[in-house]
């Protein structure tokens, strides 16, 4: 799974981080990169340190915001 690593360190360490709730972690492999006040910063810090490397940019959060989508599914027949 792509970022298994990155979000397991962010439930490892998301007592630690609620203190700072609101704001945006960056994190690489086992390793809490920095907090940034915007998504845009750590995604841009993100992208200086770690080039094409896979990053976490993820906003701090207590309880977790479930996202609802659809699409419709269509089966190509080539």
């Amino acid at each position: 799974m792509a970022l298994e690593r990155e979000t397991k360190t962010y439930e490892r360490e998301l007592q630690n981080l609620l203190q700072h709730e609101g704001k945006y972690v960056l994190i690489h492999e086992d390793e809490v990169a920095g907090l940034y006040d915007t998504y845009e910063d750590a995604l841009k810090s993100g992208y200086e340190k770690y080039d094409l490397k896979p990053f976490l940019v993820k906003r701090i959060q207590a309880i977790e915001q479930v996202q609802y989508f659809t699409r419709d599914l269509v089966i190509c027949r080539t």
